[in-house]
């Protein structure tokens, strides 16, 4: 008999995480052969998630509840789920149930095949025709530009096996992308198509300045290209500066040609210079802060309660100093 973990970040869902629950346990009771269990990672809610999670873990034994100390964004609340989970396998999906739960036993089908990442291939979205394109633009460019083999239409709903949740759980990344660094792992990953379901309940909590910050982190996690853009494009300046330096002295010493005072064409060319150099050092920026947060130790998870967690599971991931953790 196996052991499953099922990991589910929530964020003020208090309207999503009954149903949620109910359709993951139902799953699970059709499974006899699986020994189960559900993780949820309160990403520090406002309303009364944390709440009704309580309840449903007084229930439900195979519920663990883990509530951060403040918002630590998405990604880290998935990585800190990976880093608790107990299961010979772990299936991440979200709490709004666009990724359906009845999928689960198709994914473990894949998995007993000898794979050890399943995901799922978004066929169908249910945004907009802007944004959904705007998704798929950004999944063909990240695959492009990255060194690592990323999967195009691939979101979060995913079964990694325990070998992948080994690598994780060392990991010390404070700014992950998590879809990223389990793709780069290797192993043997297999894809399925499934069409993703529009959210009932709540709003969306990945707004567009959350897309654009997800972009940047993958973009930046897994690939050099920026930084390579910043040189080559600087030495692409440097050349047609050195061009028109020269034809400027060919004409003047040569041909005796008296150029106008150039004030708008200094005015361009400096202004030009200011934009790029703000723009690569912005680009330099990104790279150093992630370094600054990773020597510091910043947007660590402090856990602030549990449910249904043993304390020493706790001490995994957890900073030195940390809030008391017992419920």
């Amino acid at each position: 008999m196996s052991m499953l973990s099922i990991l589910v970040p929530a964020y003020n869902e208090e309207g999503n995480v009954r149903e949620c629950h109910a359709r993951i346990a139902a799953v699970l009771d059709g499974l006899p052969d699986e020994q189960a269990e559900i993780i949820f990672t309160d990403n520090h809610s406002t309303d009364r998630t944390f709440a009704i999670l309580s309840e449903i873990a007084a229930q439900d034994p195979r519920v663990r509840v883990f509530r951060f100390s403040r918002n630590v964004g998405y990604q880290n609340s998935v990585m800190y789920a990976y880093k608790m989970a107990r299961g010979d396998c772990a299936i991440q999906l979200d709490c709004d149930l666009q990724d359906p739960p009845e999928l689960i036993p198709q994914m473990l089908d894949l998995w007993r095949q000898g794979n050890q990442v399943v995901y799922g291939i978004r066929r169908k979205l249910p945004d907009g025709p802007v944004v959904a394109a705007l998704r798929r633009g950004f999944y063909w460019f990240i695959d492009r530009i990255s060194n690592d083999d990323l999967p195009r239409n691939a979101g979060e709903f995913r079964l990694t096996d325990r070998v992948i949740l080994d690598q994780i759980r060392v990991s010390e990344d404070r700014s992950p992308y998590m879809r990223g660094m389990i793709s780069a792992m290797g192993f043997t990953q297999v894809g399925f198509d499934y069409d993703r379901a529009a959210r009932k309940v709540g709003e969306s909590k990945f707004p567009l300045k959350a897309m654009i910050s997800l972009a940047v982190d993958g973009m930046v996690n897994h690939s050099l290209v920026p930084l390579r853009l910043a040189s080559t494009v600087s030495l692409f300046v440097g050349l047609i500066t050195f061009l028109i330096l020269l034809f400027y002295l060919i004409g003047k010493l040569l041909f005796g040609q008296d150029w106008p005072p150039g004030f708008a064409t200094l005015v361009i060319l400096l202004l030009m210079s200011m934009t790029l150099n703000a723009m690569f050092l912005g680009i330099l920026g990104e790279y150093i802060g992630r370094i600054f947060m990773q020597t510091k130790n910043l947007n660590a998870p402090v856990v602030e309660a549990t449910v249904n967690v043993e304390a020493e599971a706790v001490e995994v991931s957890q900073p030195p100093l940390r809030f008391p953790v017992s419920r």
